[in-house]
């Protein structure tokens, strides 16, 4: 499975092709809509979610509610392009027209600046416009379809917020993937942990007042995951790596880990590794799951564990300090419309990009001309796993 997304924040819509899906599997366009809706909520948005309502159009690959087996092409419109068309027309303009809304103003910790000196833009608008976390709608957009694959497979996805400026939300002992996802879509700022929720909106308010940004850590769980996905062979081919890519090209994403992550440095390996047990109901189990799911590059049938870390969104209702492009003074940064924290939204996102992963690491496994044959191989591989 293979898929490219276009489209800029204030053009007139998104697009992705997506191609390598099953013939015959289940699709309608309310299998996405429900999770594009999900990416707009949660407490900290901004005025962009008041405006855009996202729902997808289906245009190609789907036919009475199934996969055809061809590229299946995705369009989401923005709604707020009618307040845009001239400054973002693909007509040719004149040079007074072309300082509409023109940027030479960089911000701090966007991609305004190293990407107009890389594409030579003397308007940072080209850089933005892609740049910006609205792309984050089309990978949404597919990754509701790998969900959609991975459910049919009887493999489960949540994800939820473990860090929020600093305030740790924790999970208890013993919660289902299934029971993460239903606690987690409960709450206004994705926790499984009710007790923090006030502080953390507290916090979020009192960010906003400030005119600043916080960021925080999502964590997504992935149940039912074969062993065997990805290999040790090749250094790209293994599957956490993938994942790991994933992550962090997410916009404001700087870091991933999986199972104790970073908190194995400081722990002796008998605390890390997790010790292999067998019964003849389950076969091959681990005692814990420190590790993540992920042995050797590879799944080995445990719940995955994946963590990433989104930094504070960069564009500040107090301003930092730039230069500006054509005089080289030193100038307050401009400020696009933004959030004091979208790091609920972005479990959200997380959740879509390593479905995505896991659900193109089951097609390249297994054969998948047709949903039927893919179902059957993954039973059998299941079977042949119990009684290896």
């Amino acid at each position: 499975m293979r898929y490219i997304t276009a489209g800029e924040s204030h053009g007139p819509e998104l697009t992705a092709i997506i191609e390598g899906l099953p013939a015959g599997m289940p699709l309608s366009a309310e299998d996405i809509n429900t999770e594009l809706a999900r990416r707009q909520t949660g407490y900290g948005r901004g005025g962009r979610m008041l405006i855009e309502t996202d729902r997808v159009r289906i245009t190609s690959g789907v036919r009475h509610g199934k996969t055809l087996g061809s590229p299946v092409t995705l369009v989401v419109e923005n709604k707020d392009f009618k307040n845009w068309t001239k400054v973002m027309g693909l007509e040719p303009v004149t040079e007074k027209e072309a300082k509409m809304r023109r940027v030479a103003r960089p911000r701090p910790g966007h991609a305004d600046l190293v990407g107009g000196m890389k594409y030579h833009h003397s308007d940072l608008r080209n850089v933005l416009e892609r740049s910006s976390a609205r792309e984050t709608t089309m990978r949404v957009a597919i990754g509701a379809i790998a969900k959609k694959l991975l459910a049919e497979l009887a493999i489960d996805v949540a994800g939820h917020v473990v860090n929020l400026g600093g305030i740790e939300a924790t999970i208890p002992d013993g919660l289902s993937v299934a029971q993460v996802r239903e606690q987690s879509e409960a709450s206004d700022v994705r926790v499984v942990d009710p007790t923090v929720e006030q502080p953390i909106r507290d916090l979020i308010d009192q960010t906003k007042k400030n005119g600043d940004t916080i960021g925080g850590v999502v964590e997504v769980l992935v149940g039912g995951v074969p062993a065997g996905l990805g290999s040790y062979v090749q250094w790209d081919k293994k599957l956490d790596a993938k994942i790991a890519q994933a992550v962090v090209s997410i916009n404001a994403f700087k870091g991933v880990e999986f199972g104790v992550g970073f908190e194995a440095a400081n722990l002796p390996g008998s605390k890390v590794m997790d010790e292999i047990l067998w019964e003849e109901q389950k076969g091959y189990t681990r005692r814990t799951n420190h590790l993540g799911g992920f042995e050797g590059g590879m799944t080995n049938g445990e719940v995955l564990i994946v963590r990433g870390v989104m930094k504070p969104i960069p564009t500040l209702y107090k301003p930092l300090q730039s230069v500006d492009i054509d005089t080289k003074e030193p100038y307050k940064a401009s400020v696009e419309r933004s959030d004091s924290t979208a790091v609920p939204a972005a479990s959200v996102v997380c959740e879509s990009v390593v479905a995505t992963v896991v659900a193109n690491e089951l097609l390249e496994k297994f054969p998948s001309d047709s949903f039927e044959e893919l179902k059957e191989a993954v039973l059998a591989y299941r079977t042949y796993l119990k009684n290896f």
